[in-house]
This record gives C-alpha cells, structure tokens and sequence, in this order.
C-alpha cells in the first residue's frame, strides 16, 4: 500500500500545479482547448515517468557521497553532487527530444497545435522540480521513485484537463473584461488549488 499512498500524494496533495504552482507557463499556454491540453499532459506524463527512475539510479549510483563504492573502495570518498543540475537535466532534455519526435511521427496535427511548449518541456520547472523533490524525499527503491513520477505526471496532466475544458466552457460566458483569458484562469486555479487541499486527509 505504500506505492499507492505514494501515487496518492504525488497526484493529489502534492499536485504540481496547485500544491507548488510549478509548470504554470505551459498550464496556461496550452489550456485553451482540452485537445491540446491532453496531448501535453500524456507528454509530461511520459517525462516523469522515465526521467525521475533514470535520475533516481544517477543520484544514488553516481552523484551522492559514497555512490561509486560500486567502483572499487577508494572511490567511497568521492561525492559529485555539484553535478546534479547539469546531470538531472541532460536526462530531462534527451527525454523531451525523444517524445518531441514520436509525437512528429505520430500526430503532426497535435505537434502543430502543441508548438513550442513541447520542446519547452526541457526546461518545466514541474520535469525539473518532480527530480529534486525525488531527490529529496530519499525513496528506498526505484519502484518508489517511477511511482512518483507517474503520480506527479498524472496530477499535472489532471490540472491541465480540468482547467482547459472549464476555459472551453466558459469562453462564450459573460465574464467582465479586465478577467476574461488569463485572470479568470488564475482565478479558476486557485479556487482548484483550494479544492484540492481536500485530498489531504485521502490517504491509505
């Protein structure tokens, strides 16, 4: 049960968007319409998903203090977590050039619409910041970590679902004109962040 408690939280009560505001510039930008919004959120899924397992095995085989006694022992001493940045994120870039080009292959027609918020995976604070959040959390198995990053793709890819079909609904609403677009957005968000706090207590 602890790998459900851990998608849980990861999806829910630690939810990218509306627990830590992170990813907001692509939340915003592709919500307009939920066809969009789905075929980013699978993407952002998929990220997570393969990189947080891949920089859990660098963090714990390679960078942290005492990582490369796989090695031989005189390398016991050795800690290369100066290089957790550059390494955490040359995994999230190849990462997004791999999906950038199934999704070329696959949907030209979504590749199109999703623009340069795909490749601009590389650089959401939300890819980034489910590593370092992995990082510090220390899960005992990789299991763990590919279970938190599934969970974490998965509440972002809620998010962004959810917050473009009320923006598809409530396009032609009569909403006054200083909150129409992004406002009401940032309204919509926070009333959903609040909802969420909700799942807090939804914990096995």
């Amino acid at each position: 049960m602890d790998l459900v408690n851990i998608f849980i939280r990861s999806a829910f009560v630690d939810n990218m968007i509306f627990a830590f505001f992170f990813g907001m510039c692509s939340y915003l930008a592709v919500s307009k319409t939920v066809k969009t919004a789905v075929g980013l959120g699978f993407a952002v899924i998929f990220v997570l998903t393969v990189t947080i397992p891949i920089n859990y095995l660098i963090e714990n085989y390679v960078l942290k203090e005492g990582a490369l006694t796989w090695m031989g022992e005189e390398y016991a001493s050795v800690n290369l977590n100066y290089l957790t940045y550059i390494m955490f994120i040359a995994v999230i870039a190849s990462t997004v050039q791999l999906v950038e080009m199934i999704v070329e292959k696959i949907s030209p027609a979504l590749y199109g619409a999703l623009g340069i918020f795909l490749p601009l995976i590389a650089v959401n604070c939300a890819i980034l910041g489910g590593a370092l959040f992995m990082q510090e959390k220390q899960f005992a198995t990789i299991g763990q970590a590919t279970v938190y990053g599934l969970g974490s793709g998965v509440g972002w890819f809620i998010a962004v679902v959810l917050i473009a079909a009320i923006r598809e609904r409530i396009r032609y609403a009569n909403i006054p004109g200083p909150l129409r677009g992004v406002g009401m957005a940032f309204l919509i968000t926070g009333l959903m962040g609040l909802a969420f706090l909700g799942f807090m207590g939804f914990e096995i």
